[in-house]
């Protein structure tokens, strides 16, 4: 099988060609990536000398692109998004031509051509917040940001693609992920790698914003159950049951790290902040997956992972007008840089 995997040098992307490499070696995997900010080749630089992995940089916003790729492959796992709530509210637009603009290239040139299977990773945002309960897969989208407005009207285009012309399409929608290469403007590597250097944490608010997490391996198994078992025209959820608030996820990294838990700082919080986000993962047990891993051992397996990896997230932060110019920008009040 040759599988297509767009968006396969960021954070999920990258970690699910890991784990195929490992459980499937006699698959083909093609990654197609932009390498934008979020996009590391360092990610997949130690499979460059594999026969069965290659790398191209590209758009997926690029038509005749996408359908060189999509023509050398049976199956399609879209990653490739903007996926950082922060910025997308700093600029919609980008998030519209990737999220949108982008998901419909695809789409298209997997219905001209012909795949066996379309795989599209969204988002529990899409739901928006619930304050008590699971939002299961019936439950209407309801985005509060632009980052999960685009995701939910990439959802939609592609399950009109199923329902119009019969791609062969399922949709995954997880809950928060965490694990190794992780972006680190994200929550938790921001917070780990703050807190090795004895800088702030920035907490929005008051801190108590819940969210659910799910291990970044046992996301992939639940996609990998999707796209060999999964019904075309489904959606599923994936989470884990691990429902933590912000201040709580703070407080477990300043502990392994021995760290003064008077690093944690509260900032002013960001506009339209989702109280609680929860899905209902029961759909996805039919297909006989459940999380392998404790979230606390996997939390501390994360840290520990930036702990030997320093040099990976240090280039990214110190890079020039990259991630360290961003995080000034975003919390200006707070002295992140000596």
């Amino acid at each position: 099988m040759t599988i297509l995997i767009t968006g396969g040098a960021g954070f999920i992307g990258s970690n699910f060609v890991r784990f195929i490499l490992r459980r499937h070696p006699e698959y083909y995997i093609i990654v197609l990536d932009k390498l934008t900010y979020a996009g590391n080749e360092d990610n997949l630089r130690d499979l460059q000398h594999r026969s069965n992995f290659n790398f191209v940089r590209g758009d997926i916003c690029d038509v005749p692109l996408v359908e060189e790729m999509v023509s050398q492959a049976e199956v399609i796992v879209n990653f490739a998004a903007e996926t950082h709530v922060d910025r997308s509210i700093q600029d919609p637009s980008t998030f519209v031509m990737t999220n949108v603009f982008g998901t419909n290239v695809l789409l298209e040139a997997a219905r001209k051509l012909g795949v066996e299977r379309f795989i599209h990773i969204s988002t529990d945002e899409v739901y928006g917040s619930i304050d008590e309960g699971s939002f299961t897969e019936e439950a209407p989208l309801n985005p509060t940001n632009p980052y999960s407005a685009s995701k939910a009207a990439a959802d939609l285009l592609a399950l009109s693609c199923y329902k119009t012309y019969g791609l062969p399409i399922s949709i995954t929608r997880s809950s928060n992920v965490f694990g190794p290469y992780q972006y680190p403007e994200k929550l938790i590597p921001l917070f780990v790698t703050n807190a090795m250097e004895d800088r702030p944490l920035p907490l929005y608010g008051n801190g108590l914003n819940v969210r659910n997490w799910v291990y970044t391996d046992d996301l992939c198994e639940a996609i990998m159950r999707v796209l060999l078992e999964g019904e075309n025209g489904e959606i599923y959820n994936i989470c884990a049951d691990n429902e933590y608030t912000n201040l709580e996820i703070a407080h477990h990294i300043v502990d392994r790290l021995e760290k003064a838990k008077e690093l944690i700082t509260f900032v002013q919080d960001r506009p339209a902040h989702d109280k609680r986000y929860a899905i209902d993962g029961s759909k996805i047990e039919i297909l006989g997956w459940t999380p392998d891993h404790d979230f606390i051992d996997a939390l501390r397996e994360t840290i520990d992972w930036y702990r030997k990896n320093e040099g990976w997230w240090r280039k990214i932060k110190e890079k020039k007008n990259g991630y360290g110019d961003y995080l000034r920008k975003q919390y200006p009040t707070l002295v992140l840089e000596e």
